[in-house]
C-alpha cells in the first residue's frame, strides 16, 4: 500500500530543501503523481509506518554528545546533497535557457532581415512614386504657365494720357519731354508704338525705361 505526501512535507521530514525534492523527482529518484492538480510523492508503506527521520537514526544507544554529532553530520550531508541537486537543476535550467535564447536570437535575426528588405523595397517604391509625382507637377506647372502667359503676351494699346498715368508722369514739362521722345522713337520704327486715326498709341505691356528716364 502506498501513501501520498506533499513535497514540502517530505522535504521537512528529511531536512532538505524543496528544490532538492523536485530535483529527485525529475531525476527519477522519487516517484510522484498528480492528484486533482496537486503533485504528491508516492511513499512505500514502510515509510508511512515510521517517520523518515526515525529510520535514519541509529538504533544503538549513544550519548547525547554523540547523538548531536550524528544529527549534525546527517544535516550537513542532507544539505550537501540538496545543494548538489539544486546545482544540477540550475545547470539544466541554464542549458535550457541557452537553447531557448539561441532559437529566439535566430528567429529575431531572420525577422530583422525581413524587415530591412521590406523597408528598402518600400523606400525604393516611395522614391519612384515621389519622382513621378514631382515630374507630373512640373509638367502641370509648365502647362499652367504657358496657358496664362499666352494672353499676357497679347498687345494692349493705350493712349498717351493712360501711359502718363501708368508711369506716374504728372508734370507738364516732363510729359512734353517724354512725348517728344516717343514720337522720335515711332519715326525710327519702334514697334512699341503705333498710330491709330493719327493718334500715337503705346503697347501697355512693353517696357519704356529707356524713354522714361
Amino acid at each position: 500500500m502506498e501513501k501520498l505526501m506533499k513535497p514540502a512535507e517530505y522535504a521537512k521530514e528529511l531536512g532538505i530543501s524543496r528544490q532538492a525534492v523536485y530535483a529527485k523527482i525529475k531525476r527519477g529518484i522519487l516517484t510522484a503523481k498528480n492528484v486533482e492538480g496537486q503533485l504528491y510523492i508516492v511513499l512505500e508503506e514502510e515509510l508511512t509506518q515510521e517517520p523518515v527521520s526515525a529510520v535514519k537514526k541509529p538504533k544503538k544507544v549513544s550519548s547525547p554528545k554523540q547523538q548531536s554529532k550524528t544529527e549534525a553530520t546527517e544535516k550537513i550531508e542532507a544539505l550537501l546533497e540538496a545543494k548538489e541537486e539544486t546545482i544540477a537543476v540550475l545547470k539544466e535550467t541554464v542549458k535550457d535557457l541557452k537553447e531557448s535564447n539561441k532559437q529566439i536570437s535566430t528567429t529575431l535575426r531572420g525577422e530583422i532581415d525581413l524587415l530591412k528588405e521590406a523597408f528598402h523595397e518600400m523606400r525604393a517604391l516611395y522614391v519612384h512614386q515621389l519622382e513621378h509625382q514631382e515630374k507630373r507637377e512640373t509638367i502641370e506647372i509648365a502647362e499652367e504657365e504657358l496657358f496664362h502667359e499666352a494672353p499676357q503676351r497679347e498687345e494692349k494699346w493705350i493712349g498717351i494720357k493712360k501711359f502718363f498715368k501708368q508711369w506716374n508722369i504728372v508734370k507738364e514739362k516732363e510729359q512734353a519731354k517724354v512725348t517728344k521722345r516717343l514720337k522720335k522713337a515711332y519715326k525710327k520704327g519702334d514697334t512699341r508704338l503705333s498710330k491709330e486715326n493719327g493718334k500715337l498709341k503705346l503697347n501697355a505691356i512693353a517696357d519704356y525705361k529707356d524713354i522714361v528716364k
